[in-house]
């Protein structure tokens, strides 16, 4: 991990408050369903990658998620694939609150740390947040390109933000 402490999108707290220099920092949760049946979907789904495979990547191992595992997220638009190395740094796993965070490993386009969680209120609304937190790469050729790879992640964040809506539907 290249980029400072790991564990800073703190997948298991609430309230996120973490704001390290540096860093480009981004959160936002929405609704995605209501009652037992959603979240039942959508916690197994957030913990089986679906927010990144429905989303458009592709993950390697096709494994669920699991605590200091690494992975390879694969994007591909035609010929062209991206690869994005990424070590599991958090779990969380509780009755109200399911999900992770990874950090970016040597290689990857960006330097950080995303995570994905959802979380159920006592009246049974099913919110799902994401937080990350970028910079770009230490390294040539993506840390040329961070100003193109910030319009991507744009993108992507509002496909994974639509991602869980239809958990049931998978």
């Amino acid at each position: 991990m290249g980029y400072g402490p790991v564990g800073r999108t703190r997948p298991a707290e609430e309230i996120w408050t973490a704001h390290p220099p540096g860093f480009r920092r981004y959160e936002r949760t929405v609704v995605i369903g209501h009652g037992a049946a959603d979240w039942d979907a959508a916690s197994r789904a957030v913990l089986d990658w679906a927010v990144k495979r429905r989303s458009g990547f592709r993950v390697t191992p096709p494994e669920p998620v699991t605590f200091g595992a690494r992975y390879r997220v694969t994007a591909a638009v035609g010929p062209f694939a991206v690869h994005e190395p990424v070590r599991v740094v958090a779990v969380v796993d509780t009755a109200s609150r399911r999900g992770f965070a990874y950090g970016t490993e040597p290689g990857h386009p960006v330097s950080g740390e995303e995570a994905f969680v959802v979380h159920r209120t006592s009246d049974g609304t099913i919110r799902f947040t994401l937080r990350s937190l970028t910079r770009a790469a230490p390294a040539l050729p993506w840390r040329a390109a961070f100003p193109i790879l910030l319009i991507a992640q744009r993108y992507y964040r509002r496909r994974y933000l639509a991602a869980l809506v239809s958990a049931r539907n998978p």
